[in-house]
């Protein structure tokens, strides 16, 4: 770490900036001019264009392209469906599941759909974090749970939480659905504005 550090400040403007002062110094020196204390006329040589020289510039943190994030999740949703494909779910669930699976589907295929959503990086957000995280966890929790219950029952079962939280779920999907629908309601609005506009100059 401190290598690092040490080796990116040889490579900073300040340091180039004073190497270029101590070498003023060390001409000085060799002219004669700095007198006996040139060893101090070539530190403060090289520390004034240390001072001097501009700060180094800091890159912004790099936000991920939503359309690429878009890719991301819809390979993360195949791989979803696959293992959900093998779990043992109630009748009720499971056609919450597959409603919620439909949905998912229809909004991450290519096409106007995506293209809406990729431009959107707070739904490719609340999606992406539905398939990659929300979905695998109740599926996962509605089994060991069951497991648990086995041992001791009572209390509401894990079929009703589980389908509580697949409708949750989907409530959530359809908002990002009708939240894509305004968006794409107001650009048709937009350019019917402008085509008029257009047509009155």
């Amino acid at each position: 770490m401190a290598t690092s550090r040490a080796l990116r400040y040889l490579e900073s403007a300040k340091n180039l900036a004073g190497s270029a002062g101590g070498v003023a110094g060390v001409g000085l020196a060799l002219t004669g001019a700095a007198g006996p204390y040139w060893p101090l006329v070539v530190a403060g040589l090289y520390g004034a264009g240390a001072l001097i020289a501009p700060p180094e510039r800091i890159a912004p943190p790099s936000v991920p392209d939503p359309a690429e994030q878009l890719g991301v999740v819809r390979e993360d949703f195949g791989r979803l469906r696959a293992y959900l494909a093998e779990m043992e779910l109630p009748p009720a669930a499971g056609g919450r599941l597959t409603g919620l699976l439909e949905l998912y589907a229809a909004l991450l295929h290519p096409g106007w759909a995506a293209d809406v959503l990729a431009v959107e990086p707070e739904s490719v957000h609340v999606l992406s974090r539905a398939v990659r995280t929300d979905l695998p966890e109740c599926v996962d929790t509605y089994h060991r749970t069951r497991w648990w219950t086995r041992l001791s029952p009572g209390g509401e079962s894990p079929e009703r939480h589980l389908e509580r939280q697949l409708s949750a779920l989907y409530d959530e999907a359809e908002r990002v659905t009708a939240g894509l629908h305004e968006v794409e309601a107001r650009r048709q609005q937009t350019h019917t504005v402008y085509l008029e506009d257009r047509g009155r100059s």
